[in-house]
């Protein structure tokens, strides 16, 4: 079951905020009138009928007490940084199952939360950034890919899986099988512009039609994961409801932002296996 937690967040910042707004424009001035009342009445006043006057009704203290950490976390999560759990292997090697990322919010504009709309211009995705986002056929699950081709681009994938940009093959390099894959899959180092990272390919599995090419319209990118032959992306995606020039392309309305460090790793909480940081770091 999934959930727009953004407007949670959002509801539950309004409600604490109009909570303590109303506690200080109505309920506050009528406690202190009713001390006041009181202590004109007696001659030693009784602390403890002051601090019951004085006592806040228990929603309005709840309000008060919350609002500003929901609104701190409200901040950091919409305009400055967002962390997220890697749930499959599609970024593998450069994301494992189960590392928790942080995913920079304004690198690509500043949005409003909920509504999504950017206002503020900052900067554009760049071919080889890890950037997640918005999956076009289901805008409540968040994907995990990286950058290939950007606004007008034309990219091309061929039937001996080499990936082709504008015409130009992307520069890669051998590395070797990956451990313990027992040769079924290899490692590579691939070059997108000025961005170097690892890439995993089974040259013995295909998902789909060889040689295929894209053109990227305006507005939009084309993503694909590290893991080259087990990543459900741009070359995938198959949804009736999106018209056939953007099918595949991520829009930029559903950007959320760019992938750039990881934090913690925790592969398998329900076996009680520990947290670790063995791989925290710069993502590449």
């Amino acid at each position: 079951m999934s959930f727009n937690f953004p407007l949670l967040l959002v509801i539950a910042v309004a409600v604490c905020g109009a909570l303590a707004l109303f506690d200080l424009v109505f309920l506050a001035p009528r406690r202190r009138a009713a001390i006041a009342s009181y202590q004109g009445k007696v001659e030693q006043p009784d602390e403890a009928v002051v601090e019951k006057l004085n006592k806040e009704p228990l929603l309005v203290e709840y309000g008060k007490s919350f609002f500003p950490v929901l609104a701190i976390v409200l901040v950091l999560r919409s305009f400055l940084v967002e962390p997220f759990q890697i749930p499959s292997g599609s970024m593998i090697p450069t994301l494992e199952v189960g590392d928790f990322i942080l995913v920079n919010k304004f690198a690509y504009g500043i949005r409003l939360p909920v509504l999504d709309t950017k206002v503020i211009e900052v900067g554009d995705p760049q071919r080889g950034d890890v950037m997640v986002f918005r999956y076009p056929s289901d805008p409540n699950v968040n994907y995990i890919k990286r950058v290939i081709g950007l606004p007008g681009d034309h990219v091309r994938y061929s039937s001996d899986k080499h990936l082709f940009v504008n015409g130009k093959p992307i520069a890669e390099q051998l590395i070797g099988e990956e451990p313990g894959s027992l040769g079924s899959a290899t490692l590579y180092s691939e070059r997108l512009g000025d961005m170097e990272h690892r890439i995993r390919k089974e040259m013995n599995r295909y998902r789909a039609e060889p040689g295929k090419e894209w053109t990227i319209p305006e507005g939009h990118y084309f993503m694909m994961g590290d893991n080259r032959d087990n990543s459900n992306d741009s070359r995938y995606w198959n949804d009736p409801n999106i018209p056939k020039d953007v099918l595949g392309m991520v829009p930029d309305r559903n950007i959320v932002g760019k992938a750039f460090a990881i934090w913690m790793s925790w592969p398998d909480p329900k076996f009680s296996h520990l947290p670790n940081f063995s791989r925290v770091g710069l993502i590449h």
